[in-house]
């Protein structure tokens, strides 16, 4: 009991557990989209806190005694949600490397248009490749397997204690790298494709300097990049989604 207030013991339960969920899922990718109302996500929040409350009831701390240690308890499980929604939004971020990538390798890193998943301006493959992985973590177990985990995280993380901050930062580093090394290698066939293409077109501009070589490479240049892109989106799919199912798990 606080000094002065009533609080039952399932309405502090329903608190933390809240405070982290909505935390996760707000941020989460396909659940925590923008372009999702806020109302419905804020519903399925309190929908899967509803599920989940009663299997993790019996872990949660005892009610602090003091209305202050209530808001540092409830704030600390706030910013353990946000911190893993956070961390699994940082992969999302490989799309957007590797369409940047694609955009300066096939000419069209001028065409931008708004991401949603991004918040921002960004190339149309960034946008592409953002919009695929949104729509693969809706369409396959991803989504389950993170909400799963989001649920498993009180093992690894238990309610009502601090994390370790030097093991949250090493991981968020890690996941930074691995976010910009699965991006160079969903772009690498396209990389592969400028290098070759671009020195092609340096050895004919010495051949024939009179070729008008900006207008004869920039429709070839979008053409083999969109086919070798096509050609090679299941393998990028497969990539991102691999490292997705071990983050995932590592929260179990």
């Amino acid at each position: 009991m606080l000094a002065g207030f009533d609080i039952s013991l399932s309405l502090f339960a329903a608190a933390m557990v809240f405070a982290r969920m909505g935390g996760i899922l707000m941020l989460m990718p396909g659940i925590g989209e923008t372009s999702i109302p806020v109302r419905l996500r804020l519903a399925f929040a309190l929908a899967f806190c509803f599920v989940i409350g009663p299997i993790v009831a019996p872990s949660l701390p005892a009610p602090p005694d003091t209305l202050a240690g209530l808001g540092v308890t409830i704030g600390l499980e706030t910013l353990i949600g946000v911190m893993i929604g956070a961390a699994s939004r940082i992969l999302l971020t490989a799309g957007a490397i590797a369409g940047q990538i694609i955009g300066y390798q096939t000419g069209l890193a001028m065409a931008q248009s708004f991401d949603p998943a991004q918040g921002q301006a960004g190339v149309l493959p960034a946008q592409f490749l953002n919009l695929i992985f949104i729509v693969i973590v809706l369409v396959t177990p991803l989504h389950q397997e993170m909400l799963l985990a989001a649920a498993g995280s009180y093992e690894l993380m238990p309610a009502g204690q601090p994390p370790l901050w030097g093991d949250a930062a090493f991981w968020a580093l890690e996941l930074f790298i691995d976010a910009f090394t699965i991006g160079v290698q969903i772009a690498s066939p396209l990389i592969v494709f400028g290098l070759v293409f671009y020195l092609g077109l340096g050895v004919l501009s010495r051949l024939m300097p009179q070729a008008q070589i900006f207008f004869i490479a920039m429709p070839l240049n979008i053409l083999i990049g969109f086919s070798i892109m096509a050609m090679s989106l299941g393998a990028m799919v497969m990539l991102w989604t691999d490292r997705y199912e071990r983050f995932a798990s590592t929260l179990n």
